[in-house]
Order: structure tokens, then sequence, then C-alpha cells
């Protein structure tokens, strides 16, 4: 007979660690279950672990929710999530803020050393057998702007300035003095027409959705590099493919795409500057073990009725900073 909650974990080819989610031994019923067995599973469920976050796959099975109370996202970013029907309920959703934010700082700033440094036309002159004396750009002293204040931003933002970079923000309030951000400001044009480096990493809403468009890309300086390390919804892409063709920014590094995968005859895999990843900027080795041990620690939470950690604010959609 089933003891305690029903935990619904929601995987894809790869499940939760056993020995992580034996912390919930004895106190909870696990469900594990695979995109097409989600209705199913979710029938008597006060809990759903989405651990496989990239799944679009919980607004089709909303239905058979009838007695779910907490959707714990393994992901920072909870726009799957943010449907009509779960942000009227009383359904509290949480995520997994903290565990990516360390590897993600740690691209942005590899991305930005790659293009002052040429990297990417030192490897090229290698496959070629050609030495030719270069010199290169020096980070410190240039600007960069992080367009997302959340913890994510802040991570990128202390290791900028670490290496002498100018740091400022643009975020959903206007603040001054940020210990981090120096500056933070709403006017999204006037600070890309400042910045040598834009980092997008702004959560997904309808508010921040094609944020990047045509006027954006044109604000920005012609010897801009964009790193997008967000949502590919964030941008408007044929819009960043025709700025990037046209020499109006100068280069960018995308880990997000819109769409996602990027298809293999996208025009933007054939733009000499541009730098593509698969959106694995967050993924470092052992980050599956730690996203189940974000849910197993909330989830002692849960069982002991303390607060949970990570509350997403679901008018907003995201962890209020």
């Amino acid at each position: 007979m089933e003891q305690g909650p029903i935990v619904v974990v929601l995987h894809s080819d790869s499940v939760p660690d056993d020995e992580r989610m034996d912390r919930l031994a004895g106190r909870a019923a696990i469900r594990y279950t695979e995109a097409p067995g989600l209705a199913n599973a979710l029938r008597g469920a006060e809990i759903l672990f989405v651990y496989d976050f990239r799944t679009r796959a919980l607004p089709g099975a909303w239905h058979a929710a009838d007695r779910l109370r907490w959707v714990h996202m393994g992901s920072t970013g909870v726009d799957p999530a943010m449907f009509p029907e779960l942000r009227a309920s009383d359904v509290v959703v949480t995520n997994t803020r903290g565990v990516f934010d360390a590897a993600i700082a740690e691209y942005v700033l590899g991305q930005i050393l790659g293009f002052a440094k040429d990297l990417s036309g030192s490897l090229l002159l290698q496959q070629r057998h050609e030495w030719r004396h270069r010199e290169s750009e020096r980070v410190a002293g240039s600007t960069a702007l992080i367009v997302g204040t959340g913890s994510i931003g802040r991570h990128i933002a202390r290791l900028l300035r670490a290496v002498g970079m100018t740091v400022r923000a643009v975020g959903r309030r206007e603040r001054a003095a940020d210990p981090d951000f120096g500056e933070v400001t709403t006017d999204l044009h006037a600070e890309l027409a400042r910045a040598d480096y834009v980092v997008a990493i702004a959560p997904l809403t309808e508010r921040t959705r094609n944020m990047f468009d045509a006027a954006a890309f044109a604000a920005m300086k012609p010897h801009a590099r964009f790193v997008n390390v967000g949502r590919g919804e964030l941008v408007v892409t044929d819009d960043l493919v025709a700025a990037l063709r046209t020499g109006s920014i100068a280069a960018a590094a995308l880990d997000v795409v819109d769409p996602e995968p990027l298809p293999a005859d996208h025009p933007l895999w054939e733009l000499p500057n541009v730098r593509i990843t698969p959106h694995n900027s967050g993924d470092f080795i052992g980050w599956r073990t730690e996203i189940v041990d974000a849910f197993t620690e909330n989830f002692d939470n849960w069982i002991a009725g303390r607060p949970l950690d990570n509350v997403v604010d679901k008018r907003l959609g995201y962890v209020p900073g």
C-alpha cells in the first residue's frame, strides 16, 4: 500500500540517481514516468518533480492533476510550467535556483575571453599549420551589460568584475550602487549603446520575449558581442541573423536559440562570427546529482512543514530576488 505523499518524477531517458532519491524512502511513494505516461502518473499525486526540465508535457497532462500541490522544476527557468491553468491554481512552483549559477558564469567569461583573444581564429591558423603573429584585445576596462539581475546574473557580474570589466545591468527595477551590478536601469536600448559585451540571462516572460529585436541590435555598438545564456525566445532569431550578416554587431555566442534544437540547415550554423553550444552552459560534471539533492532537500522542508526554498512568483514567472 502506498504511504506518504505520492511523488511523480518526470524524466526522459536519464533517471535520477537511486541513492539520492532514497532520501524519500519511507516518507513518500514515488512514481517514475516519461512524458507519455505523465497524465496517468499524476492522478492522486501531490508532488511533481520535473527532472526532465526541457519537457513540454505538463500542460497536456494537467487535466489529470487532481491532488497536485507542489511542482518542483529541476532548472532555474520555469517557463514550461507557466501556462494559464497552473498559474491560476493553488499549486506551488519551486525551482533549482543556485545550482547552475557558477557554471554559467564561467561559460560567459570563457566566451568573452574567447572573443577578446580570438581563440577560434588561433585554432583555425593551427589547423592550417600557419604561424601568424597577431594582437588581441584586453577585457579589463571593457563594459559588460547583463540583462537579467537574478542569481545567475549576479554570479556573472562578480566574475566579470574580477577580471577588471565594468559591469552594468538592466532589470525590472532601477537601483543605484548595487554591490555586484553597479547601476541597474530599466532602459535596455540606452544601456545597449554603452556596452562592449551584452549578456542575456533574463527569465522568459511575456515582458522579455523577443526583447532582442532589430531595434535592440541596431542600438548596440558595431564591435559589440552578444552572449545568450537565458532563453532562445528572448531573441528574434531572424533579426539576430540580419545583425550579424550586416555587421550591426560583431559576433554572438549562443547557448540557447529559437528554435531549439537548431535545425541543421539554419543560417546561424554558417555564420563565421557565431559560436553555438547545445544549451549546456550550466551542465558541469555532477549537475544531475545536484538537482536531485535540491529537490530532496526541499522535500525535507515539505515534510517538516517548513517554507519551501525558491518559491516562484507565478505572476512574474521567476523567483523574486
